[in-house]
């Protein structure tokens, strides 16, 4: 019943798919294990998504304590996305709005409730146009720049906050599933591009640079490599970001993605 009716979702989840599919770890919350009307997927890397049936009282209470932390289970931040057709963002808000609002009075430090606060930020979905990435190709590849396929060495040796260990089980999953590229720079591992997420339709992108490796194309040139999978594979290259990342909104413009959808991306406290 979960894969069915996430294919309702008009949003992208191939995160919420992987869970679901078991290709990645993670945890899924349904209000009934006999007949299921609601679900919360989420991702072990800190991303979550609730649909379904958003009426029921009982599993909208759980719903509260979870996002809330009020058992104090969650350690570290969670990005929550809500089905929009599914009557979840008005929901969603009104709990929010309370517990801030009883954190506010309740917790003097500043410093202690702001750590605490939940906030909105917005989730963009991206459409993909070839000729668009095609034209910037010739423009920003650096053809002086070596970009090899991941092997399972660099699979390990990457470093980051948007890297394959933290969406594949292990480097041997990633290479008989997956596919990715790494950009190499005098020697070091400049940037990687790989499947965070892979369908047999889709391939969604996760992008890592090192720091001092910023601002020299190199992030374009290698998505360029993966793109081009994408498109001799006959897979259709996915992004998606936060708004207010602007160097991946930006970037994913540069690449032909235009962006098709906003939604509200909630950031849960630890």
């Amino acid at each position: 019943m979960a894969l069915p009716l996430l294919s309702q979702v008009k949003i992208n989840t191939l995160f919420a798919e992987a869970v679901l599919k078991g290709q990645t770890t993670g945890n899924v919350y349904v209000d009934s294990l006999q007949t299921p009307r609601t679900f919360y997927v989420a991702h072990d890397y800190g991303m979550s998504l609730v649909y379904g049936d958003s009426g029921n009282e009982a599993f909208n209470r759980s719903l509260y304590d979870y996002i809330t932390n009020k058992t104090g289970d969650r350690h570290s931040p969670e990005w929550l996305q809500g089905d929009p057709a599914g009557g979840w963002s008005p929901l969603i808000e009104s709990m929010i709005t309370e517990y801030n609002a009883l954190l506010n009075a309740a917790e003097p430090d500043p410093e202690t409730a702001d750590k605490r606060r939940i906030y909105t930020n917005t989730r963009v979905n991206f459409t993909f146009d070839p000729e668009v990435y095609h034209s910037a190709k010739e423009q920003w590849f650096r053809h002086d720049a070596e970009i090899v396929q991941m092997t399972g060495e660099l699979f390990d040796g990457q470093s980051g906050a948007v890297i394959p260990r933290y969406f594949w089980r292990d480097a041997e999953h990633f290479l008989n599933t997956g596919a990715g590229y790494t950009l190499l720079w005098e020697g070091e591992n400049a940037s990687s591009a790989f499947s965070a997420y892979r369908t047999e339709e889709q391939l969604e992108i996760g992008i890592e640079s090192a720091a001092g490796h910023r601002g020299k194309r190199f992030a374009f040139s290698v998505c360029s490599a993966l793109i081009d999978y994408c498109l001799e594979h006959g897979l259709e290259p996915v992004w998606g970001c936060r708004l207010e990342n602007e160097g991946s909104y930006q970037l994913a413009q540069k690449l032909g993605f235009k962006p098709s959808l906003t939604i509200p991306y909630y950031r849960l406290a630890e």
